[in-house]
C-alpha cells in the first residue's frame, strides 16, 4: 500500500475516524464488522496507507454505508455537482479510477464512472451489496462481470442490472481500458 498524499486521502482517513468514534467502536470493533486488520485500519486513519477498493468496501459496509456514501461523508456534498468538483479516487493495488458524479445521503440514486485499466480485476464481496439494487453500463471497452455462478460479457451500450448479493468480480480481460457507469440506489 502506498502513502496517502491527496486531499481526498486524508479527508477519507479522518472520516473513516469520525465514522468509527460516532459508533463508540475500538479499532477491534471496526476489524470484526469488517474483515480489515485492526493494523491497516490504523495506517489508513493515521493517513500511512491508501485504501484498496475492497478494504474501502468491506469498511464502509461495516458501517452500513456504500462506497460512495462513505466517500461522500468525506468530502461533503451540493445537489449541482460540477464536472471539475466530483471526487476522484484511484485504487493504488489496480489502478481503478472512480468517479463519483452524484450522491447525496438525501438522495436515493448515486451514479458513479468507472475506468477500469486493462487485464485489472476488483472483487467485491456480497456485503458490499446489500441494501442495494445497482446496474452498469459499459460505455467504452469491454466489462466481464462475475455475479454468483453467472458470467457476463458487456460490450459499449450494454446494460445490466444486478440480481440478488452475490460475490462479484468487474475484470477488464483485454488490452484497452474499460468505462462503465454504475448507477446505485438504497432498497
Amino acid at each position: 500500500m502506498d502513502h496517502i498524499v491527496d486531499d481526498t486521502g486524508l479527508r477519507l482517513a479522518r472520516r473513516l475516524r469520525v465514522e468509527r468514534d460516532a459508533r463508540g467502536w475500538s479499532l477491534a470493533d471496526l476489524a470484526a464488522r469488517s474483515g480489515v486488520s485492526k493494523a491497516m485500519i490504523s495506517k489508513i486513519e493515521r493517513g500511512t496507507a491508501s485504501p484498496t477498493a475492497v478494504v474501502l468496501v468491506r469498511l464502509a459496509g461495516a458501517f452500513d454505508l456504500t462506497l460512495a456514501g462513505l466517500l461522500l461523508r468525506a468530502e461533503g456534498g451540493e445537489r449541482l455537482v460540477r464536472a471539475a468538483e466530483q471526487p476522484v479516487w484511484t485504487d493504488p493495488e489496480t489502478g481503478y479510477v472512480r468517479r463519483q458524479i452524484f450522491a447525496r445521503p438525501d438522495h436515493p440514486v448515486e451514479l458513479v464512472e468507472v475506468e477500469l485499466p486493462p487485464r485489472r480485476r476488483v472483487a467485491l464481496p456480497a456485503s458490499s451489496f446489500a441494501h442495494l439494487r445497482q446496474l452498469v453500463q459499459v460505455r467504452a471497452g469491454t466489462l466481464t462481470l462475475h455475479e454468483g455462478g453467472a458470467v457476463h460479457r458487456l460490450e459499449p451500450g450494454d446494460c445490466l442490472g444486478f440480481g440478488p448479493p452475490g460475490d462479484t468480480v468487474f475484470a477488464n480481460e483485454t488490452g484497452a481500458p474499460c468505462r462503465y457507469l454504475v448507477a446505485l440506489s438504497r432498497i
